[in-house]
């Protein structure tokens, strides 16, 4: 949650209510997941860690309201999350590539490409290591797992490469 609300303040400074009302939409259906209490309890904790740093405006006709903005330690994480290849959750990398086209860090393609091929890396790497284990193992049954779970991994990089590409560079 921490890189997605750096990702997103990457593009603008901005209020909780705004990043908590884009991470909502990038969730979908999904976004029964997200906590909106956890929006600015990790705001408070980016703040304190110096990533982010906070001012109150004013408003007219309502209360003040806290906007976040980076700070350039907060950028440099940004750009090493988006670097990071490591594949934990398909909705962690979901929400990387709404995050990088929303402030223009990146092409989301260029960004599904490089974990194209991390994961083909990946895949070569178990491959390799199901060919020196017997037939009927313990050890063969979970490398063909893990080489099921990173095909189907490549398969929705794919569907996401598709819906980027139709959507254009940011």
């Amino acid at each position: 949650m921490q890189d997605v609300l750096l990702a997103l303040l990457a593009k603008e400074p901005s209020h909780g209510y705004e990043l908590r009302a884009r991470l909502q939409e990038a969730l979908g259906p999904l976004q029964d997941a997200l906590n909106a209490g956890q929006v600015y309890v990790t705001l408070t904790r980016l703040e304190r860690s110096g990533l982010v740093t906070a001012e109150r405006v004013g408003q007219a006709d309502r209360p003040d309201r806290k906007v976040y903005a980076l700070t350039a330690e907060g950028q440099r994480r940004v750009q090493t999350w988006l670097a990071d290849m490591s594949w934990a959750k398909p909705a962690d990398f979901h929400l990387k590539l709404v995050a990088a086209a929303a402030a223009r860090l990146a092409d989301p393609v260029d960004v599904v490409e490089a974990q194209r091929r991390e994961l083909l890396r990946r895949l070569a790497d178990v491959q390799r290591a199901a060919l020196t284990e017997p037939d009927g193992s313990a050890a063969a049954l979970l490398l063909d797992g893990v080489v099921l779970r990173l095909e189907a991994d490549l398969r929705w990089l794919d569907a996401c490469a598709r819906y980027w590409d139709r959507r254009g560079t940011p």
